[in-house]
């Protein structure tokens, strides 16, 4: 089985990293699908260098769709591509025990640009896909299809609780409480870090939930079938991006 990771590691990572800062964005309208998978069939498909963070045992995929009204250059805040939206499919890892982050199995995104920018700087799984999201009675109505390909997604979410940050230690904060990424390449493992106040996450339902994501990642058919168990809800968030690095780990053993 897995390690578990220390709070205080996880909580380390919410600390502004050193390093060059290449853009800021806004995320808004987020949901936090996610669906209890066995450890097993996620280690399959991860990179050597990757172990599956788990909690209480459990280990997770999750599904985030979200759009970023903006994107801008770090220093002066111009801006530095037209609106999109984006949806991930993703699982969360750790290396021994530390790092605990992300492993992203795609990115399905509606900017070219993003596509290409992500796939060329941080070696990440990005799609260029069809997304259109729509707002109605309090409902944010998503629909992804992947340009090329069968990878699909829509639901319907909404948030259905009061404005919460999660509890270091919780369930929620394993979740969505992520400042780490890792992507793998020709060039071997890279990491990635993001810098953003806690999310001002929500309870949230979710209706008409249908996706293809996870089986074309390759996770077995039915692993995240049917409504996710948890959802979770978060309206904005302003975020730092930082520049990729190659396989350094980020805390001493």
């Amino acid at each position: 089985m897995a390690s578990e990771v220390s709070d205080e590691e996880r909580l380390r990572l919410r600390e502004r990293p050193p390093g060059r800062l290449v853009m800021r964005q806004i995320w808004r309208q987020l949901a936090f699908l996610h669906w209890r998978v066995e450890p097993a069939a996620i280690a399959a498909l991860l990179p050597p260098e990757l172990e599956v963070d788990t909690f209480d045992g459990a280990a997770y995929v999750g599904a985030v769709p979200f759009t970023i009204p903006l994107t801008r250059t770090p220093r002066l805040g111009l801006p530095m591509a037209p609106a999109f939206h984006e949806i991930n499919a993703r699982t969360y890892v750790h290396r021994g025990g530390r790092d605990p982050g992300v492993w992203f199995f795609s990115l399905d995104a509606t900017s070219r640009l993003a596509v290409a920018g992500a796939r060329l700087g941080y070696g990440l799984p990005y799609f260029a896909a069809e997304i259109a999201l729509a707002e109605l009675d309090g409902w944010v109505d998503y629909k992804s299809r992947r340009r090329r390909g069968a990878a699909q997604f829509r639901a319907r979410y909404r948030p259905a609780g009061p404005v919460a940050p999660a509890a270091p230690g919780s369930l929620e904060f394993f979740l969505a409480e992520r400042y780490l990424l890792y992507a793998s390449s020709a060039r071997g493992l890279r990491t990635a870090r993001v810098h953003h106040a806690p999310y001002p996450l929500q309870a949230g339902a979710a209706e008409d939930v249908a996706q293809t994501l996870t089986e074309a990642a390759g996770l077995p058919p039915g692993a995240c079938a049917g409504p996710p168990p948890l959802v979770h809800y978060a309206e904005r968030v302003d975020v730092q991006i930082f520049g990729p690095r190659r396989n350094e780990l980020l805390s001493a053993p």
